[in-house]
């Protein structure tokens, strides 16, 4: 298989560590792409050009990182990442999607603010205020064990971790793991795992 992905991209970060997790790494292929180049390989593969994008070993391409961690836990025959059914993946697909909604308002974000738009301004402020209003929620649940206490990580808190990964990469001026704590010491916690140290790049 083959992945293609990004160093700096939180979703594609997500699934490299989906790869190391589930024991898939002698079985995908990670290639680093400059997407915003709109390389040929991934447009061909995707017709919405983005990143991460996965061509199975039968040219099978799935894309969004959301459905690329739920193929490969059924390409390893595994649903440690993504529970197969019940309450439980209800609440770990939320958590991912918590994870992944950060990061896509911290995106826009960026974007927004690169393209000259005043912080302040409505759609920026939003934005802005989603990632403040996420990670409020995140430290209410680090602080109740709700975002897990212990074992292997799930794809909630693989795309959470990514999530504040790329928060540090990017709004080192949030300042974040100062405000807070709870979530800043689980985070840590999850940094030291194999599957997070190997998938930084």
């Amino acid at each position: 298989m083959k992945l293609y992905s990004s160093v700096l991209s939180p979703y594609a970060r997500k699934v490299r560590a989906a790869i190391y997790a589930l024991g898939l790494e002698n079985r995908v292929e990670i290639i680093n792409v400059n997407i915003s180049a709109s390389p040929a390989v991934v447009l061909d593969a995707n017709p919405l050009c983005k990143i991460p994008t996965l061509v199975g070993d039968d040219a099978t391409v799935m894309y969004d990182s959301r459905v690329i961690v739920e193929y490969l836990g059924m390409v390893a025959g595994s649903d440690m990442l993504v529970p197969a059914s019940g309450m439980a993946r209800c609440i770990v697909l939320r958590t991912q999607a918590l994870g992944d909604g950060i990061a896509d308002a911290a995106i826009l974000y960026r974007g927004l603010v690169t393209a000259g738009l005043a912080p302040d301004a409505g759609l920026a402020a939003r934005q802005m205020a989603a990632v403040e209003h996420g990670l409020a929620t995140l430290e209410r649940m680090a602080g109740d064990s709700t975002l897990g206490a212990g074992g292997p990580p799930d794809a909630g808190a693989l795309s959470v971790g990514c999530a504040l990964g790329f928060l540090d990469a990017r709004f080192a001026e949030l300042g974040w793991t100062g405000q807070y704590r709870a979530l800043a010491e689980w985070y840590d916690r999850l940094a030291h795992v194999e599957c997070m140290r190997r998938s930084v790049s």
